[in-house]
């Protein structure tokens, strides 16, 4: 009988506003064994999150103290918060078995990669340059500062797209789903 290998750690990313949060609900509403690693931020919780579930929130003084110790597998700033992967619920989760997702932006896709060769980086592409700028525009959460800086960072990720394993275009939150979770062997 063949020893069962470890699942290969799978990465989404892709620019801000591209669809990244919506195909992982999606995704896990049909497959909730797949098991979504929660991050630790410095930004404040947006109406209807919650610590724990949607994210670790932390003050800037913790998430010194995660990156001083090793904890985090990966971290990144962005647009004036900081992000990151705590590193041991990660590594338990593969251990036994389970099929590991991780939802980060650029910067913690190139940490991961580097610090776990063997992970799958999985680029979400939106359909076109403007059906960005308009789920950009369209949230109401950012101020037009904040607006500006996301799309200015998202002309750098989508040039990224070529250091990504697949690339799979946002034309449907159900085929992405899907074809993300044949990516991740769970159908």
């Amino acid at each position: 009988m063949a020893a069962e290998v470890r699942p290969r750690l799978t990465v989404l990313s892709g620019p801000s506003g591209v669809g990244k949060s919506t195909v992982v609900a999606h995704m896990r509403k049909v497959h909730p064994e797949v098991w979504l690693s929660v991050s630790a931020t410095t930004r404040k919780p947006r109406p209807g999150e919650k610590h724990g579930v949607h994210y670790f929130f932390v003050t800037d003084d913790e998430f010194d103290k995660l990156i001083a110790n090793g904890e985090l597998l990966e971290w990144a700033e962005f647009a004036g918060n900081r992000y990151g992967t705590p590193r041991g619920a990660v590594l338990e989760r593969l251990d036994s078995g389970e099929p590991v997702l991780l939802e980060i932006d650029l910067q913690g896709a190139r940490q991961v990669k580097d610090s776990m060769p063997e992970s799958q980086l999985v680029f979400l592409a939106p359909p076109s340059w403007e059906e960005l700028v308009r789920r950009l525009t369209g949230r109401g959460t950012e101020s037009p500062e904040v607006i500006a800086r996301r799309l200015e960072a998202a002309k750098v990720e989508l040039a990224a797209e070529s250091e990504f394993d697949t690339t799979l275009v946002n034309t449907s939150v159900e085929d992405v789903a899907r074809e993300l979770l044949t990516l991740m062997h769970v159908v």
